[in-house]
């Protein structure tokens, strides 16, 4: 685990109840950052060793035709607009859990981070503006506000002994909120030409799962039919249709429909009356399917859904994403280019600098201000390892300059080996950092 939370027997019910989702969604996330990096380095090597199979191979094209009806694409394409909205539906529900259910849920828990992850964002995103106004990479001001949870996690990870238990759960906190800044950006400011009509249309399908979830419908089915009629509609509206995946994810349920103390009692007073039976009869499967109906009816509908799509998107989407998109080509020349980028300058300083400063004063001030406190055991050296960390920026950075640089093949190498090289950067020095504060315990109250 890349957490020591506290032992079941020391908790509350409620509590248990957060840390649960929370633990597992930590243990895959750190997993997924020891994949995501081996993805990456595999599409460096690919890249750089066969330069022409690797363009020829990402830029396969793809159709789909039924009777005079037909869609293509390329292999690439489909990874950033296809599986990532897989991806999106995860952090979607993901942040729907931790505002109605989890620790963000809590207005006096959620201030720090919050404050900490809007500090997080505008810092890194002023630098790089500084850097780029009025140029031709003035677009990419949203590049550098991001933060790879996976990666960062995956850190944090090899730290476990070295670092406060509470500390993991700070940095997702951060991120989520983090996740729904750039979800708003990419919404915002990397969408264009919009059509009216079709963002109808995407509304008026979410209206249709809203009513599905509202109905208690079971069947998968129709969620997946209106899921693809609510992506069809975003892409064809000129917006990301990755956002159709966060606004599914929201959509959820994120309560149980029945109380898990009324459900646990019907499942034991069924289970009873069959062991009273002594029943080993063929129909006694009906009572044990009565049993797991009822545990799948104490357990969230989001949670469920999390539980099995999130493995996918951390072990298959996000390294697809990755060797599909981090393969940029390291030479003499492209390091030339980037080092006299200011895209590149600006992606840089703005992840390692920026994050650093943007999220330890998003923290200082809430905490002296009174407004909330660090986590148990958290110190303010701990507060600056991980503001270091939050400047891995690695998976959304990269597909927020896919976007932003979508017209120019140029600029979006440049921003790449920026990204790869100020993400693996931070890395190092807030991992540095930690592991040098590795003796340093207490200062839970922020002095």
């Amino acid at each position: 685990m890349a957490q020591r939370l506290p032992p079941a027997s020391d908790v509350s019910p409620r509590a248990r109840r957060v840390l649960g989702p929370i633990q597992t969604f930590m243990h895959t996330e750190t997993s997924s950052g020891i994949v995501l990096g081996l993805a990456a380095v595999a599409a460096l090597v690919w890249a750089n060793a066969w330069p022409a199979n690797y363009d020829g191979f990402w830029h396969t094209e793809l159709s789909i035709s039924v009777g005079d009806w037909s869609a293509s694409t390329y292999l690439q394409k489909f990874v950033k607009d296809g599986l990532m909205t897989l991806f999106f539906l995860v952090v979607g529900l993901e942040i729907k859990r931790e505002v109605t259910v989890g620790e963000l849920a809590d207005r006096r828990l959620a201030v720090v981070p919050a404050c900490a992850a809007l500090g997080g964002m505008l810092v890194p995103a002023g630098i790089y503006a500084a850097f780029n106004a009025g140029g031709a990479g003035s677009g990419g001001w949203g590049i550098p506000m991001a933060t790879d949870i996976a990666f960062a996690l995956g850190v944090l990870a090899l730290l476990r002994r070295a670092v406060p238990g509470a500390l993991p759960a700070f940095l997702l906190g951060v991120a989520v909120i983090d996740d729904i800044g750039a979800i708003l950006v990419i919404a915002a400011f990397y969408s264009s030409g919009v059509s009216a009509s079709w963002l109808a249309l995407a509304f008026a399908a979410l209206v249709v799962v809203w009513l599905l979830f509202h109905w208690r419908v079971r069947l998968v089915v129709p969620y997946v039919v209106v899921g693809i009629a609510v992506w069809a509609a975003m892409a064809n509206s000129g917006v990301s249709p990755t956002l159709a995946g966060v606004l599914l994810g929201l959509l959820a349920p994120s309560r149980a429909w029945a109380e898990p103390y009324d459900a646990a009692g019907d499942a034991a007073r069924v289970t009873a009356e069959m062991a009273e039976r002594n029943d080993h009869a063929p129909d006694s499967l009906a009572t044990w399917r009565r049993v797991d109906d009822l545990g799948r009816q104490a357990v969230p509908l989001a949670e469920r859904i999390e539980t099995v799509l999130h493995p996918w998107s951390a072990f298959v989407v996000l390294p697809l994403f990755a060797v599909a998109f981090a393969g940029v080509p390291i030479t003499g020349d492209s390091l030339r280019d980037a080092a006299g980028s200011p895209v590149a300058w600006g992606i840089v300083l703005g992840l390692v600098v920026g994050k650093l400063v943007g999220v330890f004063l998003g923290t200082l001030v809430p905490v002296k201000a009174g407004w909330g406190a660090l986590p148990r055991g958290v110190g303010w050296v701990h507060v600056a390892g991980v503001s270091v960390l939050a400047g891995i920026g690695f998976t959304v950075s990269v597909f927020v300059a896919s976007l932003a640089f979508a017209g120019s093949a140029d600029l979006i190498d440049r921003a790449r080996i920026a990204v790869i090289g100020a993400s693996v950067l931070a890395g190092a020095l807030g991992a540095g950092l930690l592991w040098l504060a590795r003796d340093r315990r207490g200062a839970a109250d922020g002095s």
